[in-house]
């Protein structure tokens, strides 16, 4: 039986801990006999490639424990990523290899176009049987859209905010807090020196988790 093989991309903002997640899947998928791709530039990877020339290089690199292996000293994500999502694309956005299908995808709105048909045409190329995105809301919400074309979808939440529903914890939700925390205890120094209150304001998006758990 051929081995099953493995997706991972990353999408949205970057944080630190993106780098330890791809060398942890990639670490465990390997030992238990899968294969492992990383698609480059989040979705974007699988809406791109003009296959010219094969399976491109500059949105698929296979993963081993080689090229993983010292990933994780630094932060950010070394896939890259992007905020493209596939299924609400900007027409002028379409690449330039489909802009002669763009009359045939379905449109969510106007000036849209869905180019989902192409994101599943790619992954049955690239022979992916398990797809894992890393990302938030938009990110997640777009991988559920595959899961529901028939596409097996294991999310891995990273975002700040930890607003992904059904999750207790988020990648990068604790890098948020602990260094809100730190810029907090650092600017006491120049109100105190100014005799002023000083008024912070946290990205939290639609939750409040990083405003309530700093103080």
């Amino acid at each position: 039986m051929s081995k099953k093989k493995i997706g991972i991309l990353t999408g949205g903002g970057d944080v630190p801990g993106l780098n330890a997640v791809i060398k942890s899947v990639t670490y465990g998928a390997t030992a238990r006999g899968y294969e492992v791709v990383g698609i480059r530039r989040g979705w974007k990877g699988l809406v791109a490639p003009t296959w010219d020339q094969g399976r491109d290089a500059d949105y698929f690199i296979d993963l081993n424990r080689d090229n993983t292996r010292t990933v994780d000293r630094t932060g950010g994500t070394f896939l890259h990523t992007s905020r493209t999502k596939p299924s609400k694309t900007k027409v002028a956005d379409v690449p330039e290899h489909l802009q002669s299908r763009v009359g045939e995808l379905d449109s969510p709105g106007e000036g849209l176009v869905d180019l989902t048909p192409v994101v599943l045409e790619n992954l049955e190329r690239l022979g992916v049987d398990y797809l894992i995105p890393i990302g938030g809301d938009d990110t997640l919400s777009y991988g559920y859209h595959l899961h529901t074309q028939g596409v097996k979808v294991v999310a891995i939440p990273k975002t700040m905010d930890n607003d992904v529903p059904g999750t207790d914890y988020c990648i990068g939700f604790s890098t948020c807090v602990t260094r809100t925390i730190e810029l907090t205890h650092a600017l006491r120094t120049s109100a105190g020196s100014h005799e002023r209150f000083l008024v912070i304001e946290v990205f939290g998006r639609y939750a409040g988790f990083t405003a309530v758990l700093p103080t």
